[in-house]
C-alpha cells in the first residue's frame, strides 16, 4: 500500500509521540482538524496505525520485577503455508510478545515475558519445543534494556564536559 506525503508525516509523527493532540498534528502536517481526524481514522481502519502504546521502564517499579526472554526457533516451514503457520500457533500464546521471520541461522525469533526464569524454562519445554514444526529452540535472557523502540532507558544526567583549570 502506497501512503500519500501527508499520511506518511503524519505516521511517522505519531510513531515518535501517540499522545500529540490533534490540533497539534494538523498544524504541523498543514491540514485542517477534520482532514487530520479522517486521515487517523482511515489509517486506522487500514490497520496501518494498529495500536497506541506506551513505553515502561518496569525495572523502576518495586515488585515488578519479570523475566524477558529473546528465543530463537528453528522449524520446519509447512507445504503452501511456509512459515506463517507455525508463526501463528507460536504468536496465539499469552506468554509471547513478539514473533519475527528472520534471516540467518533460526527461522523464528520469539520474544516472551515470565515472572521467572523457571516459567520461561516451562514454556520454552511444554509448549513451544513440543509442537510439530520446531526443531530447535535457543534462549537468551534479557539482563538489561537500554534502549527499546528508541526509547533511551538510562539516560544519566551527568555533566560531560571537559574540565578546564587554569
Amino acid at each position: 500500500m502506497k501512503l500519500t506525503e501527508k499520511e506518511l508525516e503524519l505516521v511517522e509523527i505519531l510513531e515518535k509521540n501517540a499522545r500529540i493532540q490533534t490540533e497539534d498534528l494538523a498544524k504541523m502536517v498543514g491540514l485542517s482538524l477534520q482532514e487530520t481526524g479522517e486521515l487517523i481514522k482511515k489509517l486506522e481502519t487500514m490497520k496501518v496505525i494498529v495500536r497506541y502504546t506506551s513505553a515502561v521502564n518496569w525495572s523502576k517499579i518495586d515488585g515488578h520485577e519479570g523475566v524477558t526472554a529473546m528465543i530463537d526457533v528453528k522449524v520446519t516451514p509447512k507445504r503452501g503455508v511456509g512459515f506463517d503457520e507455525v508463526a501463528e500457533r507460536i504468536y496465539r500464546f499469552p506468554e509471547v510478545k513478539s514473533v519475527y521471520l528472520m534471516s540467518g541461522a533460526y527461522d523464528l525469533s520469539v520474544i516472551i515475558e515470565g515472572k521467572s526464569m523457571n516459567e520461561v524454562a516451562r514454556f520454552v519445554s511444554n509448549k513451544l519445543s513440543t509442537l510439530d514444526s520446531v526443531l530447535s529452540t535457543t534462549t537468551h535472557f534479557i539482563l538489561k534494556k537500554y534502549k527499546h523502540d528508541g526509547n533511551i532507558f538510562e539516560q544519566t544526567d551527568d555533566d560531560k564536559r571537559i574540565v578546564v583549570s587554569p
